[in-house]
């Protein structure tokens, strides 16, 4: 018996069976969000799709301004992908090409922001809010963030690795300012990893609870995590809306995931082989 036929049949059963069940709770998710909570919860549970889709949508946008959250979400993921992308691509190309005193210092102090436990950062955030009168306001929710510790982290590795100084020098040498310098050359070059540093922002802020439930205040203001998280209470939870409320918020993680996964697997391994 040939053993090298086997193992990789083996192995693409395993990721088969383990795809099959990561995906059974999105399945789940999908099909209740077609059923009441009556349904939901009858013995056995519905296991395919049933009628009752726009009855929970209503349900949901009678309780709370779900399309207002939805946009708000939208505009709070885009507004923080698009400054961390700035801040964080300059902040690489400044630490893997520039040569300043106290680089590695402040490099450092960089990195080990990323060893800090994320609850700590909770009281420190709202009393910075609070000061400054953003409190409610989405610009609390993605200015913070803006330049991320791991974002500085994957551009300085990747302009590193795949940007060479030579490049940059002949650049200066030709007259280039170093915006342009910056807008002309380094941009272009770090699309690979750009792609993959937005995707994950994107989706990180997408899928951010806590930050909202620190410094917003009003149901109309909510991003999508906090809106449906007030939908359960103890008693009347309408499940049924949720998990409508719930599959609308995926899809758009869904369609992006499938546009830009070859995206994210070239940008994480960009520079990883010379």
């Amino acid at each position: 018996m040939n053993t090298q036929r086997i193992s990789p049949l083996a192995a693409y059963c395993v990721v088969g069976v383990g795809a099959l069940i990561m995906l059974l709770p999105f399945y789940f998710m999908f099909v209740f969000a077609t059923h009441s909570r009556t349904e939901i919860f009858s013995l056995p549970p519905p296991l395919f799709f049933g009628n009752d889709f726009f009855s929970n949508l209503k349900i949901l946008t009678d309780r709370m301004p779900f399309w207002r959250n939805l946009g708000w979400s939208l505009y709070v993921a885009l507004a923080s992908t698009a400054l961390t992308l700035l801040f964080c691509s300059m902040g690489g190309y400044a630490f893997a090409l520039f040569e300043f005193k106290g680089k590695n210092v402040l490099f450092g102090l960089v990195m080990g922001t990323m060893l800090l436990p994320s609850f700590m950062n909770m009281i420190p955030t709202f009393m910075i809010m609070d000061v400054l009168g953003w409190i409610d306001q989405p610009r609390a929710l993605y200015i913070p963030g803006a330049a991320s510790a791991f974002g500085i982290f994957l551009m300085r590795q990747f302009v590193s690795s795949s940007i060479p100084k030579d490049l940059i020098e002949a650049a200066r040498m030709d007259g280039c300012s170093e915006l342009g310098i910056y807008a002309r050359i380094v941009l272009p070059l770090l699309k690979p990893a750009m792609g993959t540093l937005g995707l994950i922002t994107f989706i990180a802020s997408w899928n951010n609870f806590i930050g909202p439930l620190i410094v917003m205040r009003s149901p109309d203001m909510y991003t999508l995590p906090l809106a449906l998280r007030s939908l359960q209470s103890p008693v009347d939870t309408e499940w049924g809306a949720l998990m409508t409320g719930s599959a609308i918020a995926t899809i758009p993680l869904l369609i992006l995931f499938a546009m830009s996964s070859r995206q994210l697997i070239s940008g994480l391994t960009s520079g990883a082989v010379k």
